[in-house]
This record gives structure tokens, C-alpha cells and sequence, in this order.
């Protein structure tokens, strides 16, 4: 039998909910309901693309030149978006996380951070996934090991589907006040009101020909202080909630116009974030993890309706 390219593969199971989590960057390979997929995401044996599934520590995002300062100390990270000129989506994406846990519906992976150019702190990483009655929750954890204060940023990275070919019929809805004008590079230049503007998705709109690779900010939250990004199918029967927990002040959408062309525009990339990108160098945002304390973020996918005679679960 050939040995998976992303390594050990953790199927959870919950009724008709399924999900895979792969050894690789503890990625979120796969969630599906029944026969619907509500993320879109990558096979066992593929090169992951896009970023998909992928947690994003301990930056999310991108860094202008790869350059920041730290308590006076001039760092440099690795170009890994060249053609921009940009450190993008942390460093923890390509290597092996442990499997510390494996049940039924529960995985918990593990990681260390260890000091390297660019990024001399020594952190460990933990994320929890969980599938339960609403959906699938993911936790993750890091923990300063080091002896001085580290910069820190999370994000993570699925491709959430509606049940539509393409996004385009998509009714989409963002609850910010807030999104970031970015340049060429993808970095923000500007935060602005959403009212009287294309990103003004507070209430549901047809993603249509909106191109979005964008941040957003100031995020209206429910009684339960989760903000919650919907995805729904044209018919209003069904879709995906992604809710951001606390700690998850930004979200960046994307709507993949820059992914090979049989991978375009064929979901949204819902992406929870405690900053928004160049945070190393703008201070928006970045989380100063002080020797020995934690920081956890909580966000998760709630699919909801039904398909393909699957009744998922309650809106």
C-alpha cells in the first residue's frame, strides 16, 4: 500500500458527519455531511494547494518583506510568496504534527515550535478537532516555552462550499463593519466602512463576480460572542456557517480567482485570524505571548439544511 503524502489520517465520526484530519501541519483534509462536502479540500495523496485546511501559526497571512522588529531586534523571515516579496502563513504548515489523541469524534495533534532564523521562540502547539452535534470545533493552543515574550498570530485556512458548481450563486454574509483596502501585495493599506460598498455583506447578497482575497474587521458577534460568516445555497435550504470565537477579531475571504483554473472560484475560503496580515510589522492585532502563558482560539463549521436526503442539522 503507498504511504500517504500528508502523513497519519484521523477520521472522525459523528452520525452522518465525517471528517479528516491529516498528520501534515494537522490540516483539515476533509468535512463532509452524507453525500454533501462542506469543505473543499484535498486528497490523501495530493500536494496541498492554497492553503487549504491549514493552520496558519504563528502568523497568519502575510509579512511585508519578511522583515519585522521585536523589542529592538531586526528579524528576517523567509520569502515563501516571492513573486510578492512576502513571509506568508507561518511555519508550521509543512511539518509532521503528533497524534496525541485519536477517538471517534475527537483528534488532538501536537507540535514544537523550535527557534530558527527569523523567528528565535520557542512555542508548542496544540490543536483540538471535535465533531459534535452542531458541527465540527477546533481549539488551538500555544504555549510560550522560551524565556522573553513572542509574537503571535493565528489563523486557519478552509475552503467552505454551499452546495453550488461555483461561489458565484452563492449568497454569502459577513457580519463586519470593517474591511482593509490591501495593495498588489496583499497587504492592507487602509481600514474602511464597509456601508455604501461591494464588501458591505452584513446582510445575505449573491457573491456574483465579487473577487475577494480581502480582511475584514469589526466583527458584529451573537449572544454567544461567536461572529458568524454564512455560505448558503441560492435556495435558502441550506449552507455552512463558519462562527469565530473569541480571540478571532478578523476574517479574511477569499474567493480563490488566483487557484489553478479546475480549483477557481469553486468555494470560499473562510479564514478565522486574531489579526489581520502584516500584524508582525503593524502591531494590529499581535499577540505578545509572554514566557509560559497560553493564548487558545475557537472557531468552527456548522453545516445546516439538507441535501442529498441528508437532513444535516438545525439552522
Amino acid at each position: 500500500m503507498q504511504e500517504s503524502r500528508t502523513g497519519r489520517q484521523v477520521t472522525l465520526r459523528r452520525g452522518a458527519q465525517r471528517a479528516v484530519i491529516v498528520e501534515l501541519g494537522a490540516a483539515l483534509r476533509s468535512y463532509a455531511v452524507g453525500e454533501r462536502a462542506v469543505i473543499a479540500g484535498f486528497g490523501e495523496q495530493a500536494l496541498i494547494t492554497g492553503g487549504r485546511g491549514q493552520i496558519l501559526v504563528p502568523w497568519p497571512n502575510r509579512i511585508g518583506d519578511g522583515r519585522y522588529s521585536w523589542h529592538g531586534e531586526a528579524l528576517q523571515l523567509p520569502l515563501n510568496e516571492p513573486t510578492a516579496g512576502n513571509a506568508i502563513h507561518g511555519l508550521l504548515r509543512w511539518v509532521a504534527w503528533r497524534v496525541v489523541e485519536a477517538t471517534d469524534s475527537r483528534a488532538v495533534l501536537e507540535v514544537t515550535l523550535w527557534p530558527q532564523p527569523g523567528y528565535p521562540f520557542h512555542l508548542a502547539v496544540r490543536a483540538a478537532y471535535v465533531l459534535g452535534e452542531s458541527g465540527l470545533e477546533v481549539a488551538v493552543t500555544a504555549r510560550n516555552l522560551d524565556v522573553r515574550a513572542a509574537p503571535y498570530g493565528f489563523g486557519q485556512h478552509p475552503y467552505v462550499t454551499a452546495g453550488t458548481a461555483v461561489v458565484d450563486e452563492a449568497m454569502l454574509t459577513v457580519p463586519a463593519r470593517t474591511w482593509l483596502r490591501t495593495d498588489e501585495r496583499g497587504l492592507p493599506v487602509a481600514t474602511e466602512p464597509v456601508a455604501g460598498t461591494a464588501y458591505d455583506l452584513r446582510a445575505p447578497k449573491v457573491v456574483g463576480d465579487l473577487r475577494l482575497d480581502t480582511p475584514f474587521g469589526d466583527l458584529d458577534r451573537d449572544a454567544d460572542g461567536r461572529a458568524v460568516v454564512r455560505l448558503a445555497h441560492p435556495s435558502g435550504e441550506s449552507g455552512t456557517d463558519v462562527w469565530l470565537g473569541e480571540g478571532a477579531d478578523y476574517v479574511q475571504l477569499y474567493t480563490g480567482d488566483t487557484l489553478p483554473s479546475d480549483e477557481r472560484r469553486r468555494a470560499v475560503a473562510i479564514e478565522p485570524m486574531t489579526c489581520p496580515p502584516d500584524a508582525f510589522r503593524s502591531g494590529t492585532g499581535l499577540i505578545s505571548l509572554g514566557p509560559g502563558e497560553r493564548h487558545t482560539v475557537r472557531w468552527g463549521i456548522t453545516p445546516w439544511g439538507a441535501a442529498h436526503g441528508v437532513t444535516i442539522l438545525p439552522e
